[in-house]
């Protein structure tokens, strides 16, 4: 089993102290940054048409840019936390989130197609790294075992960007122009840095290492692992995330209409899932990883047959939304736990990871789909990625327990 590790420093016993009360100012500091980078990654793809319409590309080449993001993401969340080892974390915090601001308002005025993808790329560079720090300085800040509830804290603010968020911005850009969805996120990223900067404390309850301690997390065996578990596991739920639009109005014979209210209820099993899985985390993080999981592979299994009514397929949507929720905050508790001295790389990957569980999901689907296997096909997809998922995890705490 994983066994939490200390994050405190000498030099500091008072900030490191545990604490007895939440610091909620610092928290939703933290969760606004979520909220911004949600936002982003999914208001992308609903302006995909009319971004493919002003740029004057078809709308699969206009899906680069998804991928941009996605490949910044893979990218920046290792490099920026081994390099950045030994900046003071709440400088780090502000100066992720002025650069992912910065990342947006060069999308606002990208000329053309081209700069769109390099903007977009360097817009999720920040990604993973933000998360990785926000998670450690989440958990610094909370009372004592509750370190699981402090890090889905954080993650509530992606949840939420799918569920105000992502709508508020589509529905700007669908109406005003593309670009001024960007120009919302930008101001969100620069309301982030300020609020970092008022009301998270100097966080020196969290340790600060160099790069060379940092890049110990690629050579820990559990690190990579569970790794793994969330690269495979999480691809369950984006499989059927990406093509469930089409999967409501063609399989299930939802009117167009009302498929943003579906995502909508997406969204909130996403922050239900968020909250219930950091508070079983805090219980049990191995435990509550396997119940997320096993949890996964009956909702996806499920929803090959309950994608063929309307109602059963938005209950299904709030229920797939939430499973896979409710694995994020055990994979980045457990991550900071078997990193040991390597927490802030280690909680950083778990995002890349995640965006790798992204890309290959709607990939696996998308061949089930072109093979003629039906909408339904991505969930079969799914449930089969989570049961691979459940049976590297058991193995993963069978090494650990034998180590």
């Amino acid at each position: 089993m994983s066994r939490p590790v200390a994050a405190a420093t000498d030099e500091s016993a008072t900030d490191a102290a545990p604490r007895d009360s939440w610091h909620i100012p610092a928290m939703l500091a933290l969760a606004l940054g979520g909220f911004g980078i949600g936002t982003t990654e999914f208001v992308t793809m609903g302006l995909l048409p009319d971004i493919a319409s002003s740029m004057r590309v078809s709308e699969p080449t206009a899906g680069h840019i998804v991928s941009a993001y996605a490949l910044g993401v893979v990218i920046g969340a290792p490099v920026i936390a081994a390099l950045c080892a030994r900046v003071p974390r709440k400088r780090l915090l502000m100066a992720l989130m002025a650069a992912f601001a910065l990342g947006n308002a060069a999308s606002v005025v990208a000329p053309s197609f081209t700069t769109l993808t390099i903007a977009r790329f360097v817009s999720g560079l920040p990604h993973g790294a933000y998360f990785g720090v926000a998670s450690l300085a989440a958990a610094s800040l909370a009372p004592v075992g509750q370190r699981a509830k402090a890090v889905a804290a954080v993650m509530l603010g992606l949840s939420a960007a799918n569920v105000v968020g992502v709508p508020a911005a589509t529905w700007l850009g669908q109406h005003l122009g593309w670009r001024d969805a960007f120009v919302v996120v930008a101001v969100i990223g620069l309301a982030t840095v300020a609020a970092i900067f008022r009301f998270v404390p100097e966080l020196h309850g969290v340790r600060m290492t160099d790069p060379r301690t940092e890049l110990t997390a690629l050579r820990r065996p559990q690190v990579l692992l569970t790794l793994l578990v969330g690269a495979v596991g999480f691809g369950g739920m984006f499989a059927v995330y990406t093509y469930i639009t089409t999967t409501l109005t063609d399989v299930a014979g939802l009117p167009v209409g009302l498929v943003p209210v579906v995502l909508m209820l997406f969204g909130l099993g996403m922050v239900a899932g968020n909250i219930i899985g950091g508070v079983f985390a805090d219980r049990g993080v191995d435990r509550a990883i396997f119940a997320s999981m096993l949890s996964m592979v009956v909702i996806l299994a499920a929803y090959i047959a309950a994608a063929h009514n309307p109602y059963t397929a938005a209950i299904g949507a709030f229920l797939i939304g939430a499973s896979g929720a409710s694995l994020a905050p055990a994979l980045q508790t457990r991550l900071m736990d078997v990193a040991h001295d390597a927490q802030t790389l280690a909680a950083a990957l778990n995002h890349a990871a995640l965006n790798i569980a992204n890309a290959a999901g709607a990939w696996l689907g998308g061949l089930v789909i072109a093979a003629g296997l039906g909408y339904t096909a991505p969930a079969a997809v799914g449930a089969g990625l989570a049961v691979v998922g459940v049976a590297l995890f058991a193995g993963t705490v069978l090494i650990s327990r034998r180590s």
